[in-house]
């Protein structure tokens, strides 16, 4: 098999049979997606949360009969990563439900050190996590990896029409952050005005500043 051209569910087979090299190759293929989908939310813990995501999809690829992509599957398995993780810094904190996930701000993770040059990429940022959890996850999935609602529905294991829903719901309280935390009337505008421009502009910032780590675990 090529590992170059193989495709993401022939590579997660090989692993699960043991074939590390394939292993390798998906975890360097997807790596820097699912770092940056924990950078703005997990801080300096991210890297790891990513590892975890991918111990994860190996040991749970018997679950994945191929309704989906290998990148949503991917992609919905970091999700439950993130969850556990806020659970577990929320455990003294007061109680919520699933339906009402507290924002990252409010579970008091940091985020990553990356650095961004305009201050309209740090007010949306800190925005974003001010968010509740659910309307993060969908803002950013769809900003940084330009998934669809078909998709963010096979993430989130929704209908669609309710994710789309949720999707609408997020830009509008995203906009409300964006409000509270601009100190500039002027730096407000003009980061309201191209919301999915400067969204865009911060992808290339949210990742390692160094190659991935090699994953050379043989699969459980």
């Amino acid at each position: 098999m090529k590992l170059v051209t193989a495709s993401d569910e022939s590579l997660l087979a090989a692993w699960r049979a043991g074939d590390t090299r394939a292993g390798e190759a998906l975890f360097a293929r997807h790596f820097s997606a699912v770092y940056r989908f924990f950078a703005n939310k997990a801080g300096d813990e991210a890297e790891d949360l990513a590892q975890q995501t991918f111990e994860r999809c190996v040991a749970a690829s018997s679950g994945f009969e191929g309704r989906s992509t290998f990148r949503t599957f991917l992609f919905g398995v970091a999700r439950n990563v993130l969850r556990e993780h806020v659970r577990r810094r929320m455990r003294h904190r007061a109680r919520w439900d699933d339906g009402d996930m507290p924002s990252v701000h409010d579970a008091g993770l940091s985020p990553a050190r990356f650095v961004v040059a305009k201050r309209e990429q740090r007010v949306l940022l800190e925005a974003l996590r001010r968010l509740p959890l659910e309307y993060q996850i969908v803002l950013e999935l769809t900003f940084w990896e330009h998934l669809t609602g078909r998709e963010l529905a096979e993430v989130l294991g929704e209908p669609e029409g309710t994710v789309r829903g949720r999707l609408r719901r997020a830009r509008r309280r995203l906009e409300r952050e964006l409000a509270a935390v601009a100190q500039h009337e002027g730096l407000l505008a003009s980061t309201r005005t191209d919301l999915d421009g400067w969204a865009a502009s911060l992808r290339d910032h949210l990742r390692l500043r160094r190659a991935p780590p090699d994953r050379r675990d043989e699969p459980s």
